[in-house]
């Protein structure tokens, strides 16, 4: 029996591989990995992810492209010491990353992470939802330093979707199609961040891929160690009552922390944005159609430099109602 059972787990566990590896390596545009590149320069991480709206539908004039840059230590990514203990304390670190590749501008949100934080975080105990949440979503290891490299990040890659299963068992029907415990796990993370998109946003990620989510819940269970009754197209995990229950009340642990950590990265976003002012600067021209043009004063000082930026902006009318 127990010979039987690790076989089925290794199976489990080679079909999710499989699958997830493959997705990892499908290629992107030419421009995004020519961005990468660019940006990188001397710089040696582990591996860069490439993840979201860009992603999903394509690089556009004014697509913000989204990635992970995976460190071995802090100091392998250029930046201030208090840059790097900042991240050490609460991860991750953004940065705003303009590059021209073929006569074209493009943008980045770039966020940087430690393999070590990856692991944690894309775990079950983890008690920020962010990481495993994201990557428990389509995305593509775009540049990478080695095959050794690769292994280790795709294996946070598929604890971030153990990690969700697990979520979407507790969170999801009694019984469902493998969908809906996939809506459900996604509506139950955004409403624990703090988020801007609108009330369905979390219900069109996984409409985007259906039969990727489908395809994808079954070897993550068997993972879990969680059972799964069948009737057609349904799913019934079989979750014992007081382990439901448990998970239920752990959860609403990371709800009552999801927003304060997410504010606390605001506010340290405030000091260690690298990049902040053009972002800001590119946004307001994107929404407004007013330049600004950022000073090497406001560049390094983004928040002593924003007063007479939005004086500025209040005299030619922008936060006028139309």
């Amino acid at each position: 029996m127990k010979n039987r059972e690790s076989g089925a787990l290794e199976q489990a566990r080679q079909a999710l591989g499989v699958e997830l590896a493959r997705e990892l390596i499908t290629p992107v545009q030419d421009c995004v990995g020519q961005f990468v590149v660019q940006m990188l320069g001397d710089s040696r991480p582990l591996g860069v992810l490439f993840y979201g709206s860009g992603l999903r539908g394509g690089v556009g004039e004014d697509t913000l492209l989204d990635f992970y840059v995976i460190v071995e230590k802090q100091a392998d990514w250029p930046r201030s010491f208090f840059a790097r203990q900042c991240n050490a304390i609460l991860p991750p670190n953004v940065e705003y990353h303009e590059q021209v590749v073929n006569g074209q501008s493009m943008r980045a949100k770039v966020a940087i992470l430690t393999l070590a934080q990856f692991r944690q975080r894309t775990g079950f105990a983890s008690y920020d939802t962010t990481l495993w949440a994201r990557f428990s979503q389509p995305s593509r290891l775009v540049w990478v330093r080695d095959e050794e490299a690769a292994g280790r990040i795709g294996a946070c890659i598929m604890q971030a979707h153990v990690t969700a299963s697990c979520w979407a068992a507790l969170l999801g029907p009694e019984e469902g199609t493998p969908s809906e415990f996939w809506d459900a796990l996604y509506a139950g993370t955004y409403g624990a961040e703090l988020r801007v998109e609108k009330n369905n946003r979390s219900g069109s990620i996984v409409e985007a891929w259906p039969h990727r989510y489908e395809v994808l819940l079954q070897p993550c269970w068997a993972l879990a160690g969680i059972k799964v009754e069948r009737a057609g197209g349904r799913v019934r995990p079989t979750l014992p009552d007081q382990e439901r229950k448990v998970g239920i009340q752990a959860w609403a642990l990371r709800v009552a922390l999801g927003r304060p950590l997410n504010i606390l990265r605001l506010v340290k976003a405030a000091f260690t944005f690298a990049g902040g002012a053009r972002y800001v600067a590119w946004k307001i021209r994107r929404h407004s159609g007013v330049s600004i043009e950022v000073s090497p004063f406001a560049e390094k000082h983004p928040l002593l430099a924003a007063p007479p930026v939005l004086f500025r902006l209040w005299r030619r009318g922008v936060f006028r109602r139309r």
